[in-house]
C-alpha cells in the first residue's frame, strides 16, 4: 500500500461529527461529505475486501423488521495516522480500517456536494 498522496487528495479541513460523518474540505476548493454509513460499507482493511483471499465482508445495516432495539452507528473516535490517512473506531467494535486520503477522496467522487 503506498502512502504517497495524490495532491486533489490533500485535505485542508477535516470536520468529524461521530453521528453523521466526516465532512472534508480539499486544498483544491473541493468539498466532500462522507456518512457514517458510506465510510462504514467502504472500510478499506482486508477483512472488509477480502485482501487476504476470502470474500469481503462488508458492512450493511440490518434491516430486519423484527429487531426490537438496534445501537445506531457511531464512530466512538477518529485518530490520524501519519499524515496521509486516518483510522476510525466504530460503535459495532471494529477498527481495523485505516483510511487514507486518496481513499476518501474516491469516496467522494460519489459522494461530493
Amino acid at each position: 500500500m503506498s502512502t504517497e498522496t495524490n495532491p486533489q487528495a490533500e485535505p485542508e479541513h477535516i470536520a468529524i461529527s461521530k453521528s453523521k460523518g466526516i465532512e472534508v474540505d480539499w486544498v483544491d476548493g473541493t468539498h466532500s461529505s462522507l456518512p457514517l454509513e458510506l465510510l462504514r460499507r467502504e472500510c478499506p482493511c482486508a477483512t472488509c475486501t477480502g485482501a487476504h483471499g476470502t470474500p469481503p465482508q462488508k458492512w450493511e445495516p440490518d434491516t430486519n423488521p423484527l429487531r426490537v432495539y438496534q445501537a445506531k452507528l457511531k464512530m466512538e473516535s477518529v485518530e490520524a495516522v501519519g499524515n496521509y490517512a486516518i483510522r476510525i473506531f466504530w460503535s459495532d467494535g471494529h477498527n481495523a480500517g485505516i483510511y487514507s486520503y486518496n481513499h476518501l477522496r474516491a469516496l467522494s467522487q460519489g459522494a461530493t456536494s
